[in-house]
């Protein structure tokens, strides 16, 4: 039983003998759209006080993060009104490392949600779907962001087709990318964005260490931030397994 401010939200009891982190390590140069990641001026010294007090500058969407409803919708719910019964559920984690590979610009499509369902059977309803491109390997490197000559961006993300299938086909919370984007870096339009997050689901970007987690069976614990009327923000993701 947990309780949420006036409600109490029930579920299921969970067993688990590993906790994965999902979050990087945040540092003001994680590679971001806007610049660096955070930047720090401290506001109490311990050269005049007994204590060490920082003030932290960011935009919402850096590091491992959430993107809420909001976003990419003006009446969408902002990051503290996603209920958290919607934070703590199963997760899908659907390896295309192998198509990765061989194609920068891959896209998470449905043919690749068919075999997952055709292996580990149908995605559980109130999941989190996770792409395991394996792009962390690249973080710290100039092939994470992979610019070409014209400063597009070459990273793999969701096929549309896959974001319509799980929002129609499939009673899914949210998806979850090891890269920059939900949607791929070659693109400017956010076809991902602007189907998945007005259809009141949310994404988590930049998530790390999927490779440690099984296709099916681990829990998912999201802590997204509760900042009044947010489009999201960094948080800290865990997965029990």
């Amino acid at each position: 039983m947990r309780h949420v401010e006036d409600r109490v939200v029930h579920v299921a009891p969970t067993t688990f003998s590993h906790v994965v982190d999902l979050t990087h390590r945040l540092t003001p140069d994680f590679p971001s759209f806007f610049g660096k990641a955070f930047e720090v001026e401290t506001r109490a010294g311990r050269d005049e006080s007994d204590f060490l007090l920082l003030r932290l500058s960011y935009v919402e969407h850096v590091g491992t993060h959430f993107d809420a409803p909001l976003h990419f919708s003006k009446d969408g719910a902002s990051i503290d009104e996603i209920p958290i019964e919607k934070l703590v559920c199963s997760l899908a984690v659907i390896d295309v490392r192998e198509k990765v590979a061989r194609n920068d610009d891959y896209r998470l499509g449905i043919g690749d949600l068919e075999r997952f369902e055709a292996r580990n059977g149908r995605i559980p309803d109130g999941a989190c779907v996770a792409m395991l491109s394996g792009w962390q390997e690249h973080l710290g490197t100039d092939r994470f962001l992979n610019k070409d000559s014209a400063a597009a961006l070459h990273f793999p993300g969701f096929h549309e087709d896959a974001a319509e299938f799980l929002i129609h086909e499939r009673r899914v919370h949210g998806i979850a990318v090891d890269t920059m984007s939900l949607d791929i870096g070659a693109t400017t339009a956010s076809p991902v964005h602007k189907l998945w997050l007005p259809s009141g689901r949310y994404g988590i970007e930049n998530v790390a260490n999927l490779a440690l987690l099984p296709p099916v069976g681990a829990t998912l614990i999201a802590g997204a931030p509760k900042f009044q009327g947010m489009t999201g923000g960094p948080g800290r993701v865990i997965a029990l397994c």
